[in-house]
């Protein structure tokens, strides 16, 4: 069974078709691509599957659940995280603080037992900091740790990022332009890190721009064009495709 299946996805604004009947799977275990120019539909798909927008037509099944009227909060507690484009750190928290927050929805603790710091709250506070810890060790950033987030690089805000998803537990990782404002070598380590989590199980479903990074990475890759998909194979042959080369370098 695939952990992602859509079938005929729209979604329309108005009299915008942004995503036109988009139907494709994602095996456990993978690194999947979605690719296309601007405009191409690659975030509202992501929208859709997260449960931010609901989808005009058409279903998005995630372990075999559909997903239909599911808020994001609700997606993201059946083990399905996302990273955005444009990296959110909360001011005045260090890097561990950020990715301690990832873990609410895998804590049990209510406000009033708290607010009274009943003895058993402290436990699940220290088990979500080692755990915290943990995360930020995988991503060779726990040094870090207890510094500002909000003042780390821009390379290091991505990784404390993608530590702050991983600590939901995900079976499944959404990311957004994971390599956007990076340079050269921050977008190869990127990279690098992609594929240490995916090595840990985690399934990797991702909208990028960079074509060097997932051509390296991606083990299938999709394309999208003015909201269709137009193209989904492995990444050599999406390279010699005719109709993806029109789009990215246009025709003679």
């Amino acid at each position: 069974m695939a952990l992602l299946e859509l079938k005929q996805l729209h979604k329309r604004f108005g009299g915008l078709h942004a995503v036109n009947d988009v139907s494709f799977r994602v095996e456990p275990g993978q690194i999947k691509a979605v690719i296309g120019p601007n405009g191409a539909g690659k975030t509202t798909l992501f929208n859709m599957i997260s449960g931010t927008f609901p989808a005009t037509s058409g279903s998005v099944f995630f372990q075999g659940k559909d997903l239909k009227g599911k808020k994001p909060f609700q997606v993201a507690s059946l083990g399905m995280a996302r990273t955005f484009q444009n990296i959110k750190m909360f001011n005045g928290m260090t890097a561990l603080e950020n990715v301690m927050v990832g873990r609410h929805v895998r804590s049990h603790a209510g406000f009033l037992a708290s607010m009274f710091r009943m003895p058993w709250t402290w436990k699940e506070e220290r088990d979500i900091r080692e755990k915290s810890m943990e995360l930020l060790a995988l991503l060779e950033i726990e040094e870090h740790a207890h510094t500002d987030a909000v003042s780390l690089a821009f390379g290091q805000q991505r990784a404390v990022e993608l530590a702050r998803a991983l600590a939901l537990e995900p079976s499944l990782l959404l990311l957004d332009e994971p390599a956007a404002g990076l340079n050269i070598y921050e977008t190869a380590e990127v990279g690098r890190l992609i594929t240490k989590i995916r090595d840990l199980g985690i399934t990797v479903l991702l909208v990028e721009h960079d074509m060097s990074l997932v051509m390296d990475i991606s083990d299938e890759i999709v394309v999208l064009c003015f909201g269709e998909k137009i193209a989904e194979d492995v990444p050599a042959t999406i390279q010699q495709d005719p109709e993806v080369i029109k789009i990215y370098l246009g025709e003679e």
